[in-house]
């Protein structure tokens, strides 16, 4: 007879079992994972998202065929394009587009089409812009991002009359942006005691993920954690590449170390990385850090600027997952793929807070390095 946890997570989690209807999200049936997803995921999305366990395993199928639609969409629907996010239980994917003909071809997809104003493109452009303004201004805000669901960039400071002094400086349309006040003071997830993870000196940082690079093994981690030239211990390596600020993404080579496609999940038990597809809006994701642990959240925000006391970073992604110092570096995964390397955040696991990852792509992009997948 199959246990409880068979009979609700199907071929999903365990290719023996007897799949069992999940709630449909989308047109296309969906697909039968290729990752078994490990209990210890299922009991942190419980644990951090206030679901059951039924309720975890049809949010996670349903997020993976929102993965795929949104993929999809976003080459289809071209300059158009302005953003995707899901509901809050992850049951309905919202499509964006500037193009009012385009709604046939998003219901199609099984996706809900919201015609705006401007495409997702035009509001990155304004979030680069906001990047290019004088130092002391960006200083004076907290954080900006695109915020899809919305149409428009979001931009927070400890008052508001700072965050509209910031908008000013970089020229930006107006109408185009909203300003709120904050309490939010991001701050990096680096913590000088000696812990797990690797060491840099004295000070003790994460592994995000194992690469390659040719046939030289190593990680990427957070550029705040090192730069070129700086020595690691456990495991011992030299970081070749290292940016911060502006960004926040740095990788180490280690000579004589083994990689392997894990992270580390809740009680020590390995999580398989499949690929390193980026996740929409709205889906659920977790993060490993040698301070905390599996931590989970969902994503709220792509392409975040923050403004830490060294100076801003951009592009990183806004989750609701909590962190904290010696945390950085460390690994998220939304599902089997990988999404990022922990920057850093506001609060800590204790009360909450909100934490920023540098996503992995761009870094294996910059370095020219090969995620170590199962």
């Amino acid at each position: 007879m199959l246990s409880k946890r068979c009979a609700l997570v199907g071929a999903i989690i365990l290719g023996a079992c007897v799949a069992t209807p999940l709630s449909p999200a989308f047109a296309d049936p969906a697909p039968q994972s290729a990752s078994p997803t490990p209990p210890s995921v299922i009991d942190a999305l419980e644990r951090d998202l206030g679901l059951s366990e039924e309720q975890v395993v049809t949010r996670l199928a349903n997020e993976e065929r929102a993965a795929a639609t949104q993929a999809t969409l976003s080459s289809e629907l071209g300059d158009s394009y302005g953003g995707s996010w899901l509901n809050d239980d992850a049951s309905k994917l919202m499509v964006a587009t500037t193009d009012a003909g385009a709604t046939k071809a998003i219901e199609s997809k099984g996706a809900q089409p919201v015609v705006v104003e401007r495409s997702l493109a035009q509001l990155d452009a304004i979030v680069a812009q906001l990047d290019q303004a004088p130092q002391e201004k960006r200083a004076a805000a907290a954080l900006w991002f695109v915020d899809v669901k919305t149409n428009k960039v979001a931009v927070q400071a400890a008052t508001t009359e700072a965050a509209q002094t910031l908008a000013k400086a970089a020229g930006v349309d107006q109408n185009a942006i909203t300003v709120t006040a904050t309490a939010e003071r991001p701050t990096p997830f680096i913590n000088i005691v000696g812990g797990a993870a690797y060491y840099i000196g004295g000070s003790r940082c994460s592994v995000g993920f194992s690469v390659t690079r040719g046939s030289t093994p190593g990680f990427v981690t957070a550029g705040h954690c090192g730069r070129a030239g700086n020595a690691t211990t456990s495991p011992t390596g030299t970081f070749q590449g290292s940016s911060f600020p502006g960004n926040d993404y740095a990788w180490v080579a280690a000579p004589g170390n083994t990689t392997t496609p894990y992270v580390r999940g809740s009680g020590g038990a390995n999580v398989t990385v499949r690929g390193s597809t980026q996740s929409a809006v709205g889906a659920s994701i977790c993060r490993s850090g040698s301070t905390t642990g599996w931590r989970c959240g969902t994503i709220q925000q792509h392409n975040a600027t923050v403004t830490y006391p060294q100076g801003t970073v951009t592009g990183l992604t806004r989750t609701s997952a909590c962190a904290e110092p010696g945390d950085s570096g460390g690994s998220f995964i939304s599902g089997s793929q990988a999404q990022g390397v922990t920057s850093g955040g506001s609060g800590n696991c204790s009360v909450g807070g909100t934490t920023y990852h540098q996503p992995v792509n761009e870094i294996l992009s910059v370095y020219g390095l090969t995620l170590r997948v199962g």
